[in-house]
């Protein structure tokens, strides 16, 4: 069965033989696409290029004092990565497992818990214009920031807030820069193995798991208390397939109309750190303009090399990857009206009028109304174009389906 192989730059057509089917039922840990790429390039004779940990004094002592800032919602995960060396996934999470407490809660072993984190941050696709480490440094941070919302924050545990943090983190982890439906029309070995069911969301919670147990991290714990930590970092993880959205809505919205939330019961805290996962995930859009945008088209960009990737293959290109037809005005406006605005306005509801709530709802509606107004200027200078990226029904129905950032 034919399956895409994604390594930067180089896209191949691979057959897989039964025999190699066999092997790879026998493998403990499935070779990431990531991984797969490392061995080959060491099969090939081509030395990794180390990565520079040594920075001068001045980035250290600023990434410091943006780290004291970790809280604010105007917090600019880009400069902080290029603060960090792009290191911002792992020197974020290790601030903020030490900011909660979490490595004297558990007992963990520093040099442990940051080979752990490397070992994440390298498992994520430095060329992915959006599912990259920063967007999960990005998530981790909106998590953090939701984490601390006062009428969640009370009725966390210590496993919830390293289960959330975790979960934010290695959410996408191996994330290929293609969506689901290209995985299954080109007959990926994933989508057979998760049986076309959230397949990316399986293999990132799967993957982080591997490389839990691999790291030894929290092996000195009880088994029954990894199993239960491993068990709810799936849910978290799988939470976030874009496909179960109205899933979560709906729930949410019964919880809220009939005031039935009791906190002090974790399945109820498990289900709002899913909705927080689900937020931190999509919110982009909610950040402020300057940042939003660059996302925009970070996300917008991966959009348009599937496209290019179908187009070259002579596949069916999917809804939101053609680059002639489906611009980014059109796709953020569509996306923010049906995906992110009914979550957030459940969220604030569930939080309160906090500040961070109204903050995020101003710059939604700010942010909607800039790319309204470029997608009129559009209009305005290509009005005989037939393809003038208005936001259709058909594109609500495809940005409930399809993967979206």
């Amino acid at each position: 069965r034919p399956y895409f192989e994604f390594s930067p730059g180089v896209t191949f057509l691979l057959q897989i033989d039964n025999e190699s089917s066999c092997c790879i039922a026998n493998v403990k840990r499935l070779l990431s696409f990531q991984r797969y790429f490392h061995a080959s390039r060491l099969l090939r004779g081509i030395i990794p290029q180390a990565s520079l940990y040594l920075l001068d004094e001045d980035y250290l002592g600023q990434a410091r004092h943006m780290l004291s800032k970790v809280g604010t919602w105007d917090f600019d995960i880009f400069l902080f990565d290029r603060l960090t060396n792009g290191n911002s996934l792992v020197t974020l999470l290790c601030h903020l497992f030490n900011v909660h407490g979490l490595i004297h809660h558990f007992q963990l072993d520093m040099v442990t818990l940051h080979r752990f984190l490397v070992m994440v941050q390298e498992d994520y696709h430095s060329q992915n214009p959006y599912h990259n480490a920063v967007h999960a440094a990005d998530v981790t941070q909106a998590m953090h920031c939701y984490l601390r919302e006062p009428k969640l924050a009370s009725f966390l545990t210590p496993s919830d807030i390293m289960l959330g943090l975790l979960a934010a983190a290695a959410h996408d982890v191996d994330h290929p820069g293609v969506n689901q439906p290209f995985l299954i029309k080109t007959k990926h070995h994933l989508a057979s193995l998760y049986q076309n069911v959230s397949v990316l969301e399986n293999h990132h919670w799967r993957s982080t798991i591997g490389m839990l147990r691999e790291s030894r991290l929290l092996a000195h714990l009880p088994k029954e208390v990894t199993q239960d930590m491993e068990q709810q970092l799936g849910s978290l993880i799988l939470a976030t397939d874009i496909n179960r959205q109205n899933e979560f809505l709906i729930r949410l919205k019964s919880h809220l109309d009939n005031q039935d939330l009791r906190l002090e019961d974790a399945r109820d805290r498990h289900f709002m750190l899913q909705i927080a996962l689900k937020c931190a995930d999509i919110c982009n859009p909610c950040r402020l303009w300057e940042l939003s945008k660059q996302w925009s088209e970070r996300v917008c960009e991966e959009f348009y090399r599937q496209g290019d990737l179908e187009q070259k293959f002579e596949l069916e290109i999917s809804p939101l990857c053609n680059q002639q037809k489906d611009t980014i005005p059109s796709i953020q406006i569509g996306f923010m009206t049906y995906i992110v605005e009914p979550l957030f306005e459940r969220w604030a509801q569930f939080t309160g009028d906090t500040p961070l709530s109204e903050n995020m709802l101003n710059h939604l509606r700010r942010n909607k109304a800039k790319w309204r107004s470029l997608l009129h200027k559009q209009h305005s200078s290509s009005r005989s174009n037939d393809h003038s990226g208005q936001v259709t029904d058909s594109q609500e129905q495809t940005l409930n389906e399809e993967e979206t950032p």
